[in-house]
């Protein structure tokens, strides 16, 4: 099956795709992450490694063929794999430490999960106890993800990071970590709810950008999600930036929380609602050839 959003060379690159991600839906594990998806009419699907207190195992003995199976069954292409475990652990614990030990042991793992999975992207998170926030911190995460990124590109994949560094330090870092298969990847609202602006940081790192994009939407004090376009987050305006300053996207990736969705006969009118906006913005984009250099516009 061919992945959405992958075209041959030299051909214009398609609209993005409008998918899920499955830690944020009503079910658990990767098959039926990838079955919740197709009964949303989703594209695809965005996976979470699993683990301790992060639900079942995506490489767990019999997983990754019963996911396989399901994602040729529905249609719904299998886009990313994250391990949210390193939430956990620290991607910033000090080199000598078990901790570090565990962390690079659960980066294999999810890298070699995505090779299985046919996954073309593996990114990893930086909060709570990855969240960087000294110097050690930086320098300690720029040495595993220039690691994980030499493991990802001898793998076939690309490895991006997902943080809420401000847009000098998230450059700073893309720059560290040097490598050819290494991006960030963008949350606007993320960004929003760290006091940065989401429009200038997106000028800012353009060229540096994964070309999948999670959306979701919020109120500062709220804990609910908020309709994508109806909250904080200026998803409109970032869409608009990264088509001036960024790849065209491959996947627009909806991250709002659907967990309580459709439990004891709700409706599914969020998702449904979200995916509608999200498939709109997605025709707009038009693909052009080269995004442009920040420092030849203003912002």
């Amino acid at each position: 099956m061919t992945t959405p959003g992958i075209t041959a060379p030299g051909t214009p690159p398609p609209a993005p795709v409008v998918a899920l991600t499955s830690w944020r839906l009503p079910v658990a594990g990767a098959e039926e992450a990838v079955r919740c998806a197709a009964r949303l009419a989703a594209d695809g699907v965005q996976l979470d490694l699993g683990g301790p207190g992060r639900g079942p195992r995506a490489d767990a003995p019999g997983t990754v063929a019963a996911t396989l199976r399901a994602s040729a069954e529905t249609g719904v292409a299998l886009l990313g794999l994250t391990a949210n475990t390193l939430n956990d652990i620290g991607l910033t614990a000090r080199p000598d430490s078990a901790d570090a030990t565990l962390a690079r042991a659960v980066v294999v793992r999810a890298l070699d999960a995505a090779r299985e999975l046919g996954v073309p992207l593996v990114f990893l998170p930086s909060f709570r106890r990855s969240a960087v926030e000294s110097p050690d911190d930086f320098r300690r995460t720029a040495r595993i993800l220039s690691w994980a990124a030499e493991e990802a590109a001898a793998r076939g994949l690309t490895l991006a990071s997902e943080n809420v560094l401000a847009a000098p330090r998230a450059r700073a870092l893309a720059e560290e970590v040097g490598s050819p298969a290494f991006r960030l990847l963008l949350d606007p609202y993320n960004l929003c709810a760290a006091g940065h602006d989401p429009v200038r940081w997106v000028v800012a790192v353009g060229p540096h950008l994964a070309d999948q994009i999670h959306l979701k939407d919020g109120h500062a004090g709220v804990p609910a999600s908020a309709p994508l376009g109806a909250g904080e987050g200026r998803l409109t305006e970032v869409l608009d930036a990264v088509a001036a300053f960024g790849p065209v996207p491959r996947a627009l990736v909806l991250e709002n929380d659907y967990r309580e969705t459709g439990h004891h006969g709700g409706e599914f009118d969020l998702p449904l609602r979200d995916l509608a906006w999200a498939r709109a913005r997605a025709a707009s984009f038009a693909p052009h050839p080269e995004p442009l250099d920040p420092n030849e516009a203003a912002v």
